[in-house]
């Protein structure tokens, strides 16, 4: 018998348990951990020069532009922040940030939706890393459907447009259309660097530097690309199921 399958049989069912408990680090590594700045660095120290997709400016790092490069490392920054690092407000992906803490207190996109949600998939020009991130909820490790959360092929069923890559041009207006056709109340999450801020394809003629200048946006997930763990996180935040807050999570 092939050692995996022998592996599979002793092990049994095995399925996450976030967000019921923490996500361990073999879920979310370090690697995918937005960067904070070691005990006793300054952040004014850290040369912006250091970072590709220029995150680092004015002794504040922005997480929405971070792509977890690690050129920052070896100056004073560490990949050890919050696994629930997904925000309402483009701001507060800035830290130290006011608005990070204010972001904690906006509500929910979709308050009344806590225990069914339809999510439809939008890829408005990526690398394809993201996608494998998001689909890998629907595996059996993960099981998105067991917190009530479901992908559909179609918009017209959808409660959330998930956006992955950065807008191009030929994309704004059938990302527009699908967002269009998702029925009220709905709401939008964007997944990744890419559409918070372009990421290492900012600047180019052809792509938009956000997606927020073509649809609105009430979750920001950061990373490039986000873990599974991580997404599940933004996409909790749209109903206020998340991890350390007054309604929680199943």
């Amino acid at each position: 018998m092939p050692s995996w399958i022998g592996q599979s049989i002793s092990r049994g069912i095995v399925t996450s348990r976030y967000p019921k408990v923490p996500a361990s680090e073999d879920e979310v590594p370090l690697s995918g951990r937005p960067p904070v700045l070691d005990a006793g660095v300054s952040q004014a120290a850290i040369p912006p020069s250091l970072c590709p997709v220029a995150a680092i400016t004015d002794g504040q790092v922005d997480q929405g532009r971070c792509v977890r490069c690690a050129r920052c490392i070896p100056a004073g920054l560490r990949f050890a922040g919050a696994v629930e690092a997904s925000t309402r407000s483009r701001e507060a992906l800035v830290v130290p940030s006011v608005a990070a803490r204010a972001d904690t207190d906006a509500p929910p996109p979709l308050p009344d939706f806590g225990r069914s949600l339809h999510v439809f998939l939008v890829d408005v020009g990526s690398c394809n890393a993201c996608n494998l991130e998001v689909l890998g909820l629907a595996n059996p490790y993960y099981d998105l459907q067991r917190l009530g959360i479901f992908f559909t092929n179609s918009p017209r069923h959808a409660d959330v447009l998930v956006v992955v890559g950065v807008p191009t041009r030929a994309m704004v207006v059938p990302l527009r259309r699908a967002y269009e056709a998702l029925p009220e109340p709905k709401s939008v999450v964007a997944v990744g660097a890419c559409p918070i801020s372009g990421g290492v394809f900012a600047g180019t003629p052809e792509l938009l530097p956000g997606l927020a200048e073509v649809v609105p946006v009430d979750v920001f997930v950061p990373g490039c690309p986000p873990t599974p763990v991580q997404i599940l996180d933004g996409l909790l935040r749209v109903t206020g199921r998340v991890r350390g807050t007054s309604r929680g999570a199943p």
